[in-house]
């Protein structure tokens, strides 16, 4: 028995977007690694962040923070700010970072370029602008092309965790789950309840091997859940 349908016709995004995952998923070889970050501190000092902004002014975001971290773990970790090109490992200079943005007919990756040498408000600034543009379909070609590495958070909508595609020529990609209330080890054998997200770093094994992902993850660990370092990059900002 047939079922009754109607052909909804491919937009050049959705179009773009099949083409681009179809091929990243059959010449990509991923491999993916997962940690836990406890949220809390990131969580702590954005809250304190807001309730000193002044009214219509505007505060970063949990995104804005995890772009920051990441770029700052991507220049410990240089052997991830990579591309791909044709049989050619290119290690970069800057870290250019993508962050995913969710449209009505697909998803926009802009790229924000020399992430690792910006200030948190700076990053959150032109996120925004980026964002808008990207929904708007105003973004050049030039702001969509290349970067080292891809951002997708998908905690706002209550996904746990998730693996996201790598996005060519890039060699990797960060899915950040929501934020939950859980029961961690802490000092002298004691535990403490604390906010905790899983994230998941997919890895393209032609230029990446484990023991890099793993320190990438644990670069990024590392100042996710140092509070005077969440507090410093908030400060300078």
């Amino acid at each position: 028995m047939n079922e009754p349908y109607r052909i909804v016709p491919l937009s050049p995004i959705r179009k773009m977007i099949a083409a681009r995952t179809a091929a990243a998923t059959q010449t990509v070889p991923h491999f993916r690694l997962r940690a836990d970050l406890d949220m809390e501190g990131i969580l702590t000092v954005l809250h304190a962040r807001s309730q000193g902004t002044t009214a219509g002014g505007r505060h970063p975001s949990i995104n804005d923070m995890l772009v920051k971290l990441c770029a700052e773990a991507l220049q410990e970790t240089p052997a991830l700010n990579i591309q791909w090109v044709e049989g050619e490992l290119r290690r970069l200079e800057r870290v250019d970072i993508a962050v995913v943005v969710a449209l009505d007919e697909g998803i926009s990756t802009p790229i924000l370029r020399d992430a690792g040498r910006k200030s948190l408000v700076a990053i959150s600034d032109e996120m925004r602008e980026l964002g808008r543009r990207a929904r708007a379909q105003t973004l050049r070609m030039e702001e969509l092309m290349g970067g080292s590495f891809s951002v997708s958070n998908l905690g706002m909508y209550g996904v746990a965790e998730f693996d996201a595609i790598i996005n060519p020529p890039q060699c990797a990609i960060l899915a950040v789950g929501a934020a939950h209330r859980a029961v961690v080890p802490g000092n002298d054998r004691e535990v403490r309840v604390t906010s905790v997200a899983r994230v998941t770093l997919s890895c393209d094994h032609r230029a990446v091997d484990g023991a890099v992902g793993a320190s990438f993850l644990c670069a990024l660990k590392r100042r996710a859940e140092d509070h005077r370092h969440l507090e410093t990059l908030v400060s300078a900002s």
